[in-house]
């Protein structure tokens, strides 16, 4: 009986995680279909209005999404997302410095320099602001994906939360990855993927996945 209530939390959890992930995708039915007819143009052709527009948009579909998903997931399995954790160990904070560095020189050698500098130069402070903004309600997405993933393979694997295997980073990268394949035509790009998601996933674990520690470094480490 203990095992059927445990695999059937895990597959709730693993439904919540895919529908985060289903969220990120709403941005694709906007950005191709819903906007194009609204705006009488193709993306390539936005005004910096209509490109902060679109921004706008997205973050009011990803923010109902997560609030909706952490809503259900305290009702529904008695998970809070938003509960303290313990406290973190110098070694954890360690290690995450180290993932942390790690994913700065990869973004720099996948950029070709920095990132954020790149981003202002082309989209302009007004713009650079929104985009910021939007990745922010992105970042938010991604972590309910590692977290319900983590939390789905932990209850049908029957194991505590005390293992450091990142399931959800793994399960994010394997979708992530994929829609990057797909949409983006880069089988390495989604390889890629697949690593940096595996990453966030262990900086969650070490960070005793508490979301007032995790999230600010996730985003962090998204964006620069």
């Amino acid at each position: 009986m203990e095992t059927q209530v445990s695999r059937k939390t895990g597959i709730r959890f693993l439904e919540y995680a895919l529908i985060a992930f289903a969220g990120l995708g709403l941005e694709v039915l906007l950005w191709i279909v819903l906007e194009p007819m609204l705006y009488g143009c193709p993306s390539n052709e936005w005004s910096t209005f209509q490109n902060i527009s679109h921004w706008i948009l997205t973050c009011i579909c990803w923010g109902a999404v997560f609030f909706f998903l952490a809503k259900q997931a305290k009702k529904e399995c008695g998970y809070d997302l938003f509960a303290p954790q313990e406290k973190v160990k110098p070694w954890q904070w360690a290690v995450v410095a180290v993932l942390f560095v790690l994913m700065l020189v990869y973004s720099w050698y996948d950029w070709n320099g920095s990132k954020v500098v790149k981003e202002f130069r082309y989209n302009g402070w007004l713009k650079f602001i929104f985009q910021y903004i939007y990745y922010v309600f992105e970042t938010g997405l991604v972590y309910l994906l590692i977290v319900f993933g983590q939390k789905a393979f932990e209850a049908c694997f029957h194991q505590g939360n005390r293992t450091m295997i990142p399931y959800g980073g793994l399960l994010a990268g394997l979708t992530w990855g994929l829609a990057h394949i797909l949409t983006k035509g880069s089988v390495t790009g989604g390889l890629a993927l697949l690593l940096v998601s595996v990453f966030y996933g262990l900086t969650w674990l070490l960070l005793n996945r508490d979301i007032r520690k995790a999230f600010p470094v996730l985003f962090l480490m998204f964006v620069l």
